[in-house]
């Protein structure tokens, strides 16, 4: 059963309800993360672009550089400037993240991961997998999420 998750940014004026469940969550400690956010790490839960639909307001995007002179897209809201969601190589999928939701506990990381540059005095939960970089995907995503990526690829192959 999907569990009705909506969040938004300080001030109010963006506002978004997630479809569905997400197809993975992260909890990432690399250092564009930790810079972004002034923070440990990031939890950012993953989900289809057309899954998370604006009730109010409309994010705006700002690239932002990272490592290997890449960029990700961070859609903010034009008022207050909170970061709601990014987008990375693709557009349609969000990282959506976890402390803009109205109910953060809602959600628990799935894989921990760029541990390698973790602070020393976060400690990781033996329950939840961790690496240094990044994982196989094909191994540790359930099947289902698979499968909506997969439909993903197949409307873009398509399109």
């Amino acid at each position: 059963m999907t569990v009705l998750r909506e969040g938004g940014c300080a001030c109010g004026a963006v506002r978004y309800r997630l479809r569905s469940e997400p197809l993975f969550v992260h909890c990432c400690h690399c250092l564009n993360c930790q810079r972004q956010t002034g923070s440990a790490f990031v939890i950012n839960l993953l989900i289809e672009a057309d899954r998370v639909e604006l009730l109010t307001g409309e994010p705006h995007g700002v690239a932002v550089p990272r490592a290997g002179n890449r960029e990700q897209e961070i859609r903010r809201c034009p008022a207050c400037q909170i970061a709601l969601y990014s987008e990375y190589t693709r557009r349609d999928v969000h990282f959506v993240r976890a402390g803009t939701l109205d109910d953060p506990a809602s959600v628990a990381p799935d894989v921990h991961i760029f541990t390698r540059s973790k602070l020393p005095w976060v400690a990781l939960p033996e329950s939840v997998p961790a690496f240094e970089v990044y994982y196989d995907m094909q191994k540790l995503w359930p099947a289902e999420s698979l499968a909506r990526l997969e439909a993903l690829d197949v409307v873009k192959r398509a399109g």
